[in-house]
């Protein structure tokens, strides 16, 4: 059970850091930390990292897709 729990955290919690990471350039601990550590100053930090899990489970849905042509068949 507590292994269920560890693998959900880090597959879509921490998945949010290790794409900003990717993204901005810099160390997914980095990111990790000043989350943390900002947290402890005001909630609107936590709020602004679920925002940020919410929009990246929901952005698949909403890109672009390439649809087939009718030449492509």
């Amino acid at each position: 059970m507590i292994d269920f729990f560890r693998i959900l955290l880090e597959k879509q919690v921490f998945g949010v850091s290790s794409w900003l990471g990717n993204r901005i350039g810099i160390q997914a601990s980095f990111i990790r930390l000043f989350f943390i550590y900002a947290a402890f100053i005001n909630v609107f930090t936590i709020l602004i990292y679920l925002g940020m899990v919410f929009i990246l489970k929901i952005r698949t849905h909403f890109k672009y897709r390439r649809r087939k042509s009718v030449f492509d068949l």
